[in-house]
């Protein structure tokens, strides 16, 4: 894969040569963290390392140590860094159109909600709403919601669906949702997986039913076999409307372009919503909102929702080289492949900390009989790989989709000493 090409020189904090700082690698990341710390808001604590160039599944910090990245961006990265397709397609539709309103229509636009329905095999009169980010897809079907006029939201115990109000009130943590309290909506929370409590919380007063097919921030937990179905017939019972959030396993995370196409999850099932972001981009800031069937597409008029860069030339240019290269490269094989192999791997190890692995694809979570996730993840940024700690007995697996069988290994023989060093030191 060709390097890319070197960034822009960035300007000099005050006092500081303009020279020292010609390439970002010139200043250390202690420096670069004390600039930081002094211009950037603290809602995401400290850095754990200052990154400035990446390349295929690797990435590389201030000092030049290079970095398995098993986190992509959290599942955003699926074609991994600078991927040199991507790349052409953004550079190429950036010096053709880069930006314009939504009074005008694109043909990247187009082509990307015609290539959506397609993947999604959405029925007749399914429409697409393209926004930039998760939180806004969400938002997006909490307002679609509201124009059923019914009043109630039923959601799932530990789910995560966004930080803005309106997605931020269908999300568990209370650490998130609380110091922001009241939230807009009536929403119930049951237990995820839990056929029997669903069916109790769903009336004729619930307009939506917001699940993840696989639940990513509560700790990498599917959905029990046949649950989304019973869902979809609940609702479909009562009126409401199935949304599904794919904003972290859909575009080819668990193997398959959405995980509710999953047999093993889904049944073929048809929601009534999807939600998608992450890695439909491939780096690249895009969401979208898709309605399926005629009734759901029909509850957003005009004027009633918008965003000032959803669907923007270029970051529809880079959704479609995304899902292009998955397409191409027979990447959801490969996800499956290298996703079995490192579940293997992993159990196979045998080391006593290790209880499970939970997911599908490259969409993992390794459970630990203890709750040193974070502890173990330091230990593997030390040797050069980048995981992710979800919950205190959790670390999150969601590499680039194109993650080789080669690199897996990398990690499986990490692994072990990750966690014999957590052993020894935390009593």
């Amino acid at each position: 894969m060709t390097a890319p090409p070197a960034p822009p020189r960035l300007p000099a904090a005050a006092g500081e040569e303009t020279t020292a700082v010609a390439q970002p690698q010139a200043l250390s990341s202690a420096r670069w963290l004390e600039r930081h710390a002094t211009s950037l808001m603290g809602t995401y604590g400290t850095p754990q390392r200052v990154l400035v160039r990446g390349e295929g599944c690797y990435v590389w910090d201030a000092e030049g140590r290079r970095y398995l990245d098993l986190l992509a961006g959290i599942a955003v990265n699926a074609l991994g860094h600078a991927h040199p397709l991507q790349v052409a397609a953004v550079t190429a539709q950036m010096a053709t159109l880069g930006h314009v309103s939504n009074f005008f229509a694109t043909p990247p636009q187009v082509a990307l909600a015609e290539r959506i329905l397609d993947l999604l095999r959405a029925p007749a009169g399914s429409r697409v709403f393209l926004c930039n980010s998760g939180t806004e897809a969400v938002e997006g079907a909490v307002k679609l919601a509201r124009r059923t006029g019914r009043p109630r939201t039923v959601c799932a115990e530990n789910a995560f669906h966004g930080r803005s109000m309106g997605a931020l009130s269908l999300t568990a943590k209370a650490a998130y949702r609380e110091p922001f309290e009241p939230l807009p909506g009536q929403v119930t929370r049951v237990p995820f997986g839990d056929v029997d409590a669903l069916r109790s919380a769903v009336d004729t007063d619930v307009a939506a039913v917001f699940l993840e097919p696989i639940q990513g921030e509560g700790g990498v937990v599917p959905a029990p076999a046949g649950y989304l179905a019973a869902a979809r017939a609940i609702t479909r019972e009562a009126g409401a409307l199935l949304v599904l959030d794919e904003v972290q396993t859909g575009t080819g995370r668990t193997g398959h372009w959405f995980a509710h196409q999953d047999p093993a999850l889904g049944q073929g099932i048809v929601p009534d919503v999807v939600t998608l972001a992450k890695g439909l981009g491939g780096g690249f800031p895009i969401g979208a909102l898709v309605a399926l069937g005629e009734g759901p597409s029909g509850l957003l008029g005009p004027g009633q929702h918008g965003s000032t860069f959803g669907g923007n030339p270029v970051a529809a240019a880079a959704s479609l080289a995304t899902l292009h290269v998955i397409e191409r490269d027979g990447l959801l094989e490969s996800v499956r492949k290298v996703g079995a192999h490192l579940t293997e791997g992993v159990l196979s190890c045998g080391h006593p900390l290790v209880a499970e692995v939970r997911g599908a694809g490259l969409l993992l979570g390794i459970g630990l009989r203890r709750p040193v996730a974070a502890a173990v993840c330091a230990a593997l940024l030390e040797d050069g790989f980048i995981a992710n700690a979800v919950a205190p007995d959790t670390l999150r697996l969601v590499p680039p989709l194109l993650l080789t069988v080669e690199q897996a290994d990398t990690f499986l023989g990490a692994l072990p000493r990750a966690l014999d060093l957590i052993e020894r030191e935390i009593p």
